[in-house]
């Protein structure tokens, strides 16, 4: 018996010992979050305000860029117009030209020139049947 109680005495204050630990362990918690409130209203606060003065100072930046933006539109929009044009006329140049140069083809002249050194092609054929008659 004297072991049986033993164990009891010691599962017993185990279990003691983890009740007790976990009761500070709450109460630790709840005191660390009771002291960090004010702290975290203050980050909150000042997060908040931040993001204001960001938003304030972003305003006409964001503004000036936007008539910056369709200034560039307006230029690009223009010259987009005057490329397209000076294009036009390079395409319509060139086929001026492509066109008035198919129109004077010159004329070509062509000469069959023999060579009175190599055997006329009925000689040639000649010589071949005499070789596959032979054979």
């Amino acid at each position: 018996m004297g072991l049986s109680s033993f164990f009891k005495n010691l599962f017993g204050s185990t279990k003691e010992s983890v009740t007790e630990l976990a009761h500070n362990a709450e109460t630790t918690f709840e005191q660390a979050k009771e002291t960090a409130a004010p702290y975290i209203e203050k980050a909150e606060a000042f997060a908040e305000e931040t993001i204001e003065k960001v938003k304030e100072v972003s305003e006409p930046i964001i503004d000036q860029a936007a008539d910056y933006a369709e200034k560039a539109k307006d230029t690009v929009s223009e010259y987009a117009d005057k490329v397209a044009k000076v294009a036009n006329d390079v395409v319509d140049s060139v086929k001026e030209r492509t066109a008035s140069l198919n129109n004077e083809v010159p004329e070509t002249i062509s000469e069959t020139v023999v060579d009175e050194s190599e055997k006329p092609i009925a000689e040639v054929e000649e010589i071949a049947g005499d070789t596959i008659d032979k054979a």
